[in-house]
């Protein structure tokens, strides 16, 4: 009988490139990233009892103001489902508020409320502590040139996506 392999560790954090990914090792690093940033996110907003994907609902609605709930789902380009059930949450929570519009009484007006704004400087604190987390070991001048890469990157993603949404603003 052979014994298993000896684990090393939690396989999201090691530096192993699987075989399949031998071509795109960017690529893999950026998902393995992308992936531990989100769950880092995660656990900041668990403490403010949302969820991840509503801080980005509620950035759009403190930074432009009500909005069609069609153009909000169009927006963040999430599964019209997905934005309905985090703004049913949302308005639960007394976040958000939705009514018809007075314009179209079809469409429906999504609006950040008054009690979203202690959310708004406790949202604030969490993203700066996530931006210290994920960036603890960059010097300065690092962090400054893994913006202008990423921004980069971000902006040939959006070019060959012809899905720039909120890349461009």
């Amino acid at each position: 009988m052979s014994a298993a392999p000896e684990i090393r560790g939690d396989a999201a954090c090691t530096e192993a490139l699987p075989n399949a990914a031998r071509g795109g090792p960017v690529s893999h690093a950026l998902s393995r990233v992308a992936r531990l940033h989100r769950i880092a996110a995660g656990k900041l907003l668990r403490d403010l009892d949302l969820y991840p994907g509503q801080e980005f609902l509620m950035m759009r609605l403190w930074g432009a103001g009500p909005v069609r709930q069609s153009e909000l789902i169009r927006e963040v380009g999430l599964d019209p489902s997905t934005v309905t059930k985090m703004l049913q949450r949302l308005e639960q929570t007394g976040h958000v508020s939705r009514s018809p519009d007075p314009a179209d009484r079809r469409a429906v007006v999504v609006e950040a409320t008054e009690r979203s704004c202690a959310l708004l400087a406790d949202m604030s604190a969490a993203w700066t502590a996530l931006e210290e987390q994920t960036l603890a070991g960059l010097d300065p001048d690092e962090r400054r040139e893994l913006a202008r890469l990423l921004g980069k990157v971000e902006a040939s993603l959006c070019t060959q996506t012809a899905d720039c949404g909120e890349a461009t603003a």
